[in-house]
């Protein structure tokens, strides 16, 4: 059909849409798409968006203008964000399948779910010689000639020293204290010590155990949160320019509830600004083990301080790879719980369907005791639900199902090239050049990660496990990344609309003032179908660990997106170090990749499991934890 002007807005007159406006957007819209090119429509292309599009449709959005810059930045990811919605029309969802989220009608949760807190929030709590393994306070090693020397101990070996009075929690906690003022000029860890607060706090705890009143393994242990968890008193920076001086009048719920385990805060740490990457408004976070390169993000404080040995624990929070990335990169231990086990109560809300908090430590164990005290409804988050968490250290976990995503360990297909085009001019062939040269080292770094994946599995099959080839389901996940970004504009609406986004430290197309004005132009009706692509996901995933427990892969992009779309819980543990003969870094780390390696930094390994089988996921990860021993390696601090 050939569009008339005249015709279109007569019927849109007939349709009652009185303002000329609309009519006339959506008039010009219509022609530019019928007018693309012939080839573009053979292959079944949709013209690409233009400035000029971008000035309509903020017009139509009530949102802008934007600069010209600004738009330029826009255009590539509209385009890409449009290519998405094909993949997931062509799932052809029937109608029976609803969103991935559940809708509470009630202002806070049941009474029922506020009772669960109580059990969960360390009222009652197991022996406390069953809750670490090995016995508790039996074979503890002689004390150090020095408190330093138990910079990189377990929570356990610290938890046993002192409850038998060994050390005092006043001495641990002036020890990490000194050891983030030292570290943190070379490594940018801190935005704000608390340091009354944990004194205070450290000279209860000495108190009370000395008078018997033991409260838990975590009693008298320093530990420190990623910035975007309230606690009373101090800045609430968010990590991002602007926020600098923000606070609120009530702690996080995992603050209350590690106040109540007895656990000392000592440190508020960085996180790239509001939970993206490793820059934040004063710089970058470094990464212990290479300080050339940042730590990853977006819990990048509290990944590097573990591995610098200078706190015992610390809480990080996971939206799409923000626990897994900086342990990864530092070589910790990082535990991202099921979506929902641990209430967000006074955290930062970037994405109210994806946003998980979880520890960062030195063994799964010590994850584990942590999760322990954090987990369970408060009565405020209405996604927190009431399962249980029953840590038990001492699993038969040679009865559980293991599968492993086998086409992630297979060797990777063949490595295309671009070719010259036709007419290449000097600077085409030399932006090609490099990216063929950029591709070409991923690629041999890669190639050396992939012989410690193999050896994990040769591990597990040492250990007597038998593994079960396995796949993630074979949908778009990608394509359902933009809901984060939507609900992430939703939340900092404000900085959009208000132009505050410049205060921001990175303005770049990456960036979130990019990526809001992006989820700004997000289609309602494509959010909702994302949702039930989701929705799809959520059924296909749980039904693949109905065959197995447990699933082992590398630390690898698909997964990742997979399973925080989903909500699985995801253990990463330390899988070695890479030798002298590793490939060299790139020359600039750009934030974009963890696996950018270099001799003598770590490598790391994921477990997967389903909901709610944190424990279980637990007792797994650490039974083959013990057998390799990467998490005592520490890096060299010779600064």
């Amino acid at each position: 059909m050939t569009l008339d002007r005249r015709s279109f807005l007569n019927a849109c007159t007939r349709a009652g849409i009185a303002s000329p406006l609309l009519p006339g957007i959506l008039y010009t819209l219509a022609a530019q798409a019928q007018d693309a090119p012939a080839a573009a429509a053979k292959a079944k292309e949709l013209p690409k968006i233009t400035p000029e599009m971008l000035d309509q449709a903020a017009a139509l959005a009530g949102v802008g203008p934007f600069s010209d810059e600004q738009k330029k930045m826009m255009l590539d990811g509209l385009n890409d964000q449009r290519g998405a919605y094909d993949a997931i029309r062509a799932l052809r969802i029937p109608n029976s399948v609803p969103p991935a989220f559940v809708f509470h009608p009630m202002p806070a949760a049941p009474e029922m779910e506020a009772t669960a807190t109580e059990k969960c929030a360390g009222a009652t709590r197991p022996d406390f010689n069953q809750t670490i393994s090995g016995g508790g306070l039996f074979n503890i090693p002689d004390a150090p000639a020095h408190i330093e020397g138990l910079a990189f101990a377990s929570i356990g070996e610290l938890a046993s020293r002192l409850r038998a009075r060994q050390i005092t929690s006043v001495a641990l906690t002036q020890m990490y204290l000194e050891r983030l003022k030292r570290l943190d000029p070379k490594l940018h860890f801190v935005i704000t010590l608390t340091e009354e607060r944990a004194l205070a706090q450290a000279k209860a705890a000495d108190a009370e155990i000395a008078a018997g009143k033991y409260r838990g393994p975590l009693h008298g242990i320093p530990w420190g949160a990623k910035d975007l968890l309230a606690v009373k008193g101090y800045p609430t920076t968010w990590g991002a320019g602007g926020f600098e001086h923000q606070s609120f009048d009530e702690d996080a719920t995992v603050v209350q509830r590690l106040d109540a385990a007895g656990a000392v805060l000592i440190a508020k740490f960085t996180l790239g600004a509001l939970a993206m990457g490793d820059k934040w408004f004063g710089g970058r976070t470094r990464n212990p083990w290479n300080t050339a390169q940042g730590s990853s993000g977006s819990s990048a404080g509290s990944a590097s301080t573990v591995a610098a040995g200078c706190v015992a624990f610390a809480l990080g929070s996971e939206t799409l790879g923000s626990i897994s990335s900086p342990s990864t990169r530092c070589g910790d231990t990082g535990l991202r719980p099921t979506f929902g086990f641990v209430p967000r109560t006074g955290a930062m809300a970037l994405c109210w369907t994806m946003d998980k908090l979880g520890p960062i430590a030195r063994s799964v164990e010590d994850c584990a005791l942590v999760l322990e005290a954090i987990h369970g409804p408060d009565g405020k988050d209405t996604s927190a639900y009431p399962a249980d968490f029953s840590w038990d250290p001492n699993l038969d976990w040679k009865q559980l199902r293991i599968g492993y995503l086998k086409s992630e360990f297979d060797p990777p297909s063949p490595l295309k090239l671009k070719d010259a085009a036709a007419n290449e001019t000097a600077d085409e062939k030399k932006k090609r050049e490099e990216q063929n040269a950029a591709a070409q080292a991923a690629r041999a770094r890669r190639d050396y990660d992939r012989r410690f994946d193999l050896a994990a599995l040769d591990k597990l099959r040492a250990m007597g496990v038998n593994l079960i080839p396995v796949e993630l389901p074979k949908l778009p996940w990608d394509a359902m990344v933009p809901l984060l970004t939507a609900e992430a504009a939703a939340a900092f609406d404000d900085l959009t609309m208000t132009g505050r986004d410049s205060l921001l430290t990175e303005q770049g197309a990456e960036d979130w003032p990019n990526a809001f004005r992006i989820g700004r132009l997000y289609p309602a009706v494509e959010y909702i179908q994302a949702n039930r692509a989701r929705t799809l996901g959520i059924r296909q995933m749980s039904a693949l660990f109905e065959k197995v427990d447990i699933v082992v892969t590398p630390s690898t992009d698909t997964q990742l997106i997979a399973t925080n779309l989903t909500g699985h819980p995801a253990l990463i543990l330390p899988n070695g170090l890479r030798g002298d003969d590793a490939p060299a870094p790139p020359a600039v780390d750009d934030g974009d990749h963890d696996d950018i390696g270099g001799p003598g930094t770590p490598v790391s390994l994921t477990f997967l499991a389903g909901h709610y089988q944190d424990a279980k996921l637990a007792a797994f990860a650490r039974a083959y934890q013990e057998g390799t021993g990467f998490h005592k390696l520490h890096p060299k601090l010779d600064y």
